[in-house]
């Protein structure tokens, strides 16, 4: 038990490490694009989600208080990079939706990362991918029960 309680620790200081180093590589990678690795995050969640989101359902999705995504979206919009949407559900919760130029801007930032995203993959192989993926959903999945 003792044992699987530190790898627990290594895994999460690791997922930190890794957080932090995605965070400012992507900085580095978009900045070209006048954009911030936060705003790629938020352009990213919208690009890959089948329908528009409301501000709460990014910050969900991505583990971030809505006042947060809330400070990004609004800029984004005033970037002309996102444009919000009634709501249906909702009267006052606007639901958040990319522009041509979003999908511009997110297109752009996902050619600047492509070489490292390719040396990532080869070196570490699709199996491994997945089985991370899983793995941290499962972590995400425990968490989010243990705190509820």
């Amino acid at each position: 038990m003792q044992e699987a309680m530190a790898d627990l620790r290594e895994l999460a200081l690791t997922v930190f490490a890794a957080n932090g180093r995605l965070v400012s590589a992507g900085n580095e990678l978009v900045a070209h694009l006048g954009l911030t690795s936060a705003w790629w995050q938020v352009l990213a969640a919208l690009r890959y989600s089948p329908t528009p989101l409301a501000t709460a359902s990014i910050a969900r999705n991505m583990g971030l208080t809505r006042q947060a995504v809330q400070r990004i979206v609004d800029l984004l919009a005033e970037q002309g990079l996102v444009e919000f949407q009634p709501n249906p559900h909702h009267r006052r919760a606007k639901l958040v939706a990319l522009t041509p130029a979003g999908i511009s801007a997110i297109t752009s930032a996902e050619r600047s990362v492509a070489p490292i995203d390719q040396a990532v993959a080869d070196r570490i192989g699709a199996a491994k991918i997945r089985d991370a993926i899983q793995t941290l959903q499962a972590m995400i999945a425990v968490i989010s029960e243990q705190l509820a």
